[in-house]
């Protein structure tokens, strides 16, 4: 969260590698698909460190009647990447898979994603077909009290997979809602007596079987609706000045007392103050919620740039008489492949997006030349900083391609 000038390295832009005639179908072979984004893989439901015997789960099947009849169903994919290392998008890739279990918090650290202080979830709703979903962004200024700010966004948002996971709906009252289950996992975290101080904005999300979302955002992390190659509705970030925005906290009574002493003060913002907006959502709106690694860095058009070339592409959106609709086979691009068919591992649409969107944002991250949002707005507070081109930081982006059943 701390401003830092762009690292000296380079990323050398990749585009979409078709292994398969199934996946060169997926993505229509009459158009060219110009995005700058790597094939990737698919990764379990609970992400863990790939090793040699790992073999990846499917992603979100929507023809599954398990879990009984749902109106909408969600393909979700998250990709993310830390500030001081390169892009690796076959690794730092992850596919929902809401029959898989979730555990409690992760202690270990060499079981979290690679997302640096950035952290994400996903989960099931207890056994409805809603989706709870959510990024935090550790503040990096604890750093500099010898805290590593990971401990608290990751714990976060573990807290608040089980408690989606394991919600039993009788004990929530009233129901569960995206405000709650960030106060859930708020008071879980405060609680946890592993984590002595730490902080992180959030923005959590609950996207119901009846195609209603619900979003609590807290800081400067955030979310945009895109429908039909169009920006549909976005949050706004919540800051108290420039670059300082609303945090949920961790204080120590010694830094308080501190604080006090030399008449300052910790910020320490809580989740009833978090926006909550309501949106309904349609067969084929894409959902992105991501860090202000990517806000700085690539601007709401810029998104819809992305995430345009590959649903038009593959056709899940497709250019008609009316203007732009949705695909007539958009259910089967939300899903991997099951591994019966003997054709390839196809990566989800999803994936591909949350991937097209990172490597965008890595890019411009560490472009020198091209100013960004963050660039804009530091131009505007403090002219004399001259700062120039992207903000290097962590980076992490969760993907919702909305799919209505019978459509």
């Amino acid at each position: 969260m701390t401003a830092a000038k762009p690292g000296i390295f380079h990323v050398t832009a990749v585009t979409i590698n078709f292994r398969s005639a199934t996946t060169a179908r997926l993505f229509g072979t009459s158009q060219q698909v110009s995005v700058s984004t790597p094939q990737i893989s698919s990764t379990a439901a609970q992400w863990r460190p790939p090793t040699s015997s790992y073999r990846p789960l499917r992603s979100f099947h929507t023809s599954r009647t398990s879990l009984s009849s749902s109106k909408f169903t969600y393909g979700i994919a998250a990709s993310f990447t830390t500030k001081d290392r390169r892009y690796n998008p076959e690794r730092n890739v992850f596919n929902f898979n809401p029959y898989n279990r979730i555990l409690a918090r992760r202690k270990d650290k060499r079981t979290r994603p690679d997302s640096g202080q950035d952290a994400f979830f996903v989960s099931r709703v207890g056994e409805s077909t809603d989706v709870a979903l959510g990024v935090a962004d550790g503040v990096g200024g604890w750093v500099d009290s010898g805290v590593d700010p990971a401990d608290f966004s990751h714990g976060f948002c573990d807290y608040m997979a089980h408690a989606a996971y394991t919600l039993q709906p009788e004990n929530w009252n009233p129901p569960i809602s995206a405000r709650s289950l960030m106060q859930k996992g708020y008071e879980d975290i405060c609680g946890d007596e592993t984590i002595k101080a730490g902080g992180s904005t959030a923005c959590v999300a609950i996207a119901k079987a009846d195609g209603h979302l619900e979003v609590a955002n807290l800081g400067d992390s955030g979310f945009v609706q895109l429908r039909l190659n169009a920006i549909h509705n976005y949050s706004e970030p919540q800051t108290h000045a420039f670059n300082t925005p609303y945090q949920l906290s961790i204080v120590p009574e010694k830094a308080l007392a501190q604080a006090a002493a030399f008449g300052g003060q910790q910020l320490c913002d809580m989740p009833k103050d978090a926006n909550v907006t309501q949106h309904e959502l349609r067969h084929g709106d894409v959902l992105v919620f991501a860090s202000d690694g990517v806000w700085d860095n690539l601007s709401r058009q810029d998104i819809l740039r992305v995430v345009s070339r590959l649903m038009l592409g593959s056709r899940a959106w497709e250019h008609t008489d009316d203007g732009v609709s949705v695909g007539s086979n958009l259910s089967n691009f939300i899903m991997a492949d099951d591994g019966k068919s003997g054709a390839e591992e196809i990566p989800s649409l999803q994936s591909f997006l949350a991937v097209g969107i990172t490597g965008e944002a890595k890019a411009a991250s560490v472009n020198t030349k091209v100013d960004g949002p963050f660039a804009r707005e530091m131009q505007r507070y403090y002219p004399g900083e001259n700062w120039r081109g992207g903000k290097v930081d962590d980076i992490c982006v969760v993907v919702a391609i909305v799919c209505e059943e019978g459509k």
